[in-house]
């Protein structure tokens, strides 16, 4: 019997199915193709790059391929259908709240520069191929429990709101790998989506304003007030002070990378 004709033959096999599984995957398939190719002036472009970080960025990557929370966008196909912003527009006006995204009220220019930056990453995306690796729930069970604990009950101060035989009992059952580790980054996330946090307006005449925070940027603070009113100021003329009790959490995100805290806590 030839010993080295069959070791060559198992490896084939063994390669083969490996092969087959990465083609079957489904993040090593090409994203879906632009139904209606389409081009923006490259001032429009950059406009929407800036707008889409401010508003979208955390969520879906300052290069809209996914993010903390949000999916990749040139893989989606509403982004492959839409033909210059009639689907990613009133997507984006409306909000999911299933998805935990808010409506945007913003500007059919600032809309328009949106979906401009979308179609010009979705079209380099598609121009180098390729595909993304999904997270798998192994890739993140690479932390040192104890050294979480300590840092849940310590540094991290997370043992001041949560407790993991109270609040956060069984959370392990419900959300494992990127779920999980996304809650604890965005926990705006969650369903059903939390109550937007206060916001207090100070005038330059002293006179304050309280509210619903609805949106706020380097540039505009809006507000919903108890008569359900928006009202918006620019961010530089007057001075606010929002109570987001979620704060905490984005207060996290530079610890989270330090001597491994992040990956001790999912653990």
């Amino acid at each position: 019997m030839d010993f080295n004709s069959a070791a060559r033959n198992r490896r084939f096999h063994r390669g083969g199915a490996a092969g087959r599984r990465a083609a079957e995957s489904p993040a090593s398939q090409r994203p879906p193709q632009t139904a209606t190719p389409q081009s923006y002036p490259p001032e429009q472009v950059q406009a929407g790059q800036a707008r889409f970080g401010a508003q979208c960025g955390f969520c879906h990557g300052h290069d809209t391929a996914g993010g903390e929370t949000g999916s990749d966008l040139t893989r989606s196909a509403l982004v492959a259908e839409d033909v210059r912003g009639d689907k990613i527009g009133p997507m984006v006006r409306a909000g999911r709240a299933d998805k935990g995204m808010p409506p945007f009220d913003l500007s059919d220019a600032d809309l328009g520069a949106i979906v401009a930056f979308i179609h010009d990453r979705k079209t380099t995306a598609e121009s180098l191929g390729g595909g993304r690796r999904s997270v798998d729930v192994s890739d993140l069970q690479t932390g040192n429990a104890d050294a979480g604990r300590l840092y849940f009950n310590g540094a991290g101060g997370c043992a001041a709101c949560h407790s993991p035989t109270g609040d956060l009992a069984g959370l392990a059952n419900r959300l494992q790998g990127l779920p999980l580790l996304q809650r604890m980054l965005n926990p705006a996330s969650g369903r059903p989506a939390p109550a937007p946090p206060k916001v207090t307006v100070t005038l330059s005449s002293g006179e304050t304003i309280t509210g619903s925070l609805a949106s706020r940027d380097e540039f505009t603070i809006v507000l919903t007030d108890a008569a359900g009113s928006r009202r918006s100021w620019p961010a530089d003329e007057v001075k606010f002070t929002i109570d987001d009790p979620l704060a905490a959490h984005f207060d996290q995100l530079g610890k989270y990378t330090e001597k491994g805290n992040n990956s001790g806590t999912v653990a």
